[in-house]
């Protein structure tokens, strides 16, 4: 049976505390001496002294806790982006009305391949526009038709193998030869300012048909965003490279992206640059002078945000008991961290940035409720190569010269999200360790018409083409030997070659070459297997002679990449829709093996 202590003077214990029982507890919730719970799990507040008892349980009376913000006093300097460099070209004024990553990424519409017409879609797209823009008469309509025709694919013509080598490609362009218009041959005929619209054909007036012509032509530069004269694309390492900047006191920041590649367009894309200087001798505007403003602070709040007062519930959104974080899992741990323990020590301080801006802090004076005056600095402040310094959202600044940090947050203009379309372009830049050697695989070429297809594939109906047009000469004669000497295998055609070469004025250092192997036909010319791609024809359509492609060998990593190029489009904040052709760059799953071998003998067919 419990033995029941009786303490002759209660006051005097509680006092003294000499009966530590006394004055403890180990639960926050109530204690019922009655047999039924019903009202103390009611929580009741209407009692003055409980409320506050329960206060005092819960330690709300210790001031331990820093004091709340009332207000806060900014000094904010903003500087917005005017110069804009693509790759090592001409600086140009920066444009805001675009997204960024149009402007960067903007590559030619691949409108020719080896000086022949392709991407038929488009081509009958301007066709199609202009005759319902001109709505000419029948008689006018078939001369336009006459003079910009659909190009008809000779089966008789090796140089037409791209078309009459694919069923899809050759019915296509079978189809509206001689029934449709090419527009993109009018949009090129209209680029000399010499030349009219109704050069001739008869019965129409010149003045008019400008007119309508220069609507065309804008038209078709709405539709599809191109570069004017440069881009940003860099073809030795299948990456973009741009620069930017903004006056800052009297000089300019020079932001420069040196490697981007994967289509996300942000500020962590962006170094800042000391050395370069796109204003040469002459001094940058000054930015406007800052202006203090006064802003009140907020509490940041969440679903789920513990609450530290007890009587209160938080909502089910957010399950911080539900976080099996393990020990190496720091992002995990500081979000416990940050929810369960800092939930109500941050406050939010709103501010509107305008996009294409620079923007630095230089001072922030935050007063609470005591009437303190606290001077906060940036925390990420100090050198910018020091190992331990952290921050978010800013710069690096590049070079090792023990500068101080830049911490200044840069906002781009760039698109919320962009919609990718289909790989015109694909190719897998592999290393074949067993022939050691790079190889270029095309997974997927780009048809006349104006899709892609499988690279493999195309590149088996090439081949057959070919040995179609070899089967009507003479038949050689027979082998009498079992066996025959073989000097090279082949490879598939969508298999293109780089050869490592040196590098001009080094005996060390190497690049990578394209190069092109033979199309080995019995009956036949060898000739040599060109790349379909646009990725890798770079150079190969240039006037008047071919000029050879150089790639960086470390662009290929042991693993791999995978570069792709698509149509992208996005919707701008005007409204407008922006179209245009773009490049993206991804890891690749390891080496690959082509199966070329050299001075073989095989077996041969003897009858």
């Amino acid at each position: 049976m419990t033995t029941f202590s009786v303490l002759p003077n209660i006051a005097t214990v509680i006092a003294e505390r000499s009966l530590p029982t006394v004055t403890l507890w180990n639960r926050v919730e109530g204690r019922p001496r009655a047999e039924r719970f019903d009202r103390a799990l009611r929580a009741e507040v209407r009692d003055a002294l409980w409320m506050l008892t329960r206060q005092w349980q819960m330690a709300e009376f210790q001031g331990d806790d820093a004091a709340s913000p009332v207000f806060a006093k900014l000094q904010i300097s903003e500087s917005p982006l005017l110069k804009y460099r693509p790759d090592t070209h001409e600086v140009e004024p920066f444009d805001d009305t675009v997204p960024l990553e149009a402007n960067v990424e903007r590559r030619p519409l691949p409108l020719t391949h080896g000086r022949r017409e392709v991407s038929l879609d488009i081509r009958l797209l301007a066709g199609r526009q202009w005759l319902k823009m001109l709505a000419p008469p029948a008689d006018v309509r078939a001369a336009f038709i006459a003079k910009y025709a659909i190009h008809a694919p000779d089966p008789d013509d090796p140089a037409d193998a791209i078309y009459c080598a694919h069923p899809e490609a050759w019915s296509s362009f079978a189809a509206v030869a001689g029934r449709a218009m090419d527009g993109v041959k009018l949009l090129d005929y209209l680029e000399d300012p010499a030349h009219h619209a109704a050069d001739g054909i008869a019965g129409l007036d010149v003045a008019a048909t400008d007119a309508v012509a220069a609507d065309f032509v804008a038209w078709f530069r709405s539709l599809f965003y191109q570069p004017a004269k440069n881009d940003a694309w860099l073809p030795e390492r299948m990456e973009y490279q741009f620069a930017c900047s903004a006056p800052e006191g009297g000089a300019e920041k020079v932001l420069l992206a040196e490697e981007y590649f994967h289509g996300h367009l942000d500020w962590y894309n962006l170094d800042v640059d000391p050395t370069a200087r796109f204003l040469g001798d002459a001094a940058a505007p000054a930015p406007p002078a800052p202006k203090p403003q006064t802003v009140i602070p907020t509490s940041i709040t969440f679903d789920g945000m513990p609450n530290t007062r007890w009587w209160t519930f938080e909502d089910s959104r957010t399950n911080f008991g539900g976080i099996r974080p393990d020990t190496t899992d720091l992002a995990k741990l500081m979000l416990a961290e940050f929810g369960l323990t800092f939930a109500n020590d941050w406050f939010l301080l709103p501010y509107t940035v305008k996009a294409g801006t620079v923007v630095r802090i230089r001072g922030m004076a935050v007063t609470d409720v005591f009437g303190d005056r606290t001077w906060v600095e940036a925390a990420g402040r100090g050198p910018d190569d020091a190992w331990q310094r952290w921050a978010m959202f800013l710069l690096n600044t590049r070079g090792q010269n023990n500068e101080p940090a830049d911490t200044s947050l840069l906002l781009l203009p760039t698109a919320a999200a962009v919609q990718e379309g289909k790989p015109l372009d694909e190719v897998m830049l592999v290393r074949d360790e067993v022939a050691n050697m790079v190889w270029g695989v095309e997974k997927t070429i780009p048809l006349p018409t104006g899709e892609g297809k499988a690279g493999f594939e195309a590149a088996r109906e090439t081949r057959a083409f070919f040995e179609r047009r070899a089967a009507a000469l003479p038949e050689p004669l027979p082998p009498a030997a079992p066996i025959r000497y073989d000097a090279m295998s082949t490879v598939a055609e969508n298999w293109i070659p780089f050869i490592p070469v040196h590098v001009p004025g080094s005996i060390r250092d190497t690049q990578l070459q394209r190069a092109a192997l033979l199309r080995i036909i019995e009956r036949q010319l060898e000739t040599k297997v060109h790349p379909r791609t646009t990725l890798l024809r770079e150079g190969l359509d240039a006037l008047p002679d071919a000029l050879p492609y150089f790639l960086h060998e470390e662009e290929v990593p042991r693993a791999g990449v995978v570069v792709r190029q698509t149509f992208q489009r996005t919707r701008w904040r005007d409204g407008r829709a922006w179209v245009w052709v773009g490049v993206r760059k991804q890891s690749g799953r390891g080496g690959a093996s082509s199966g070329l071998a050299f001075d073989r003998l095989v077996d041969a067919e003897v009858d």
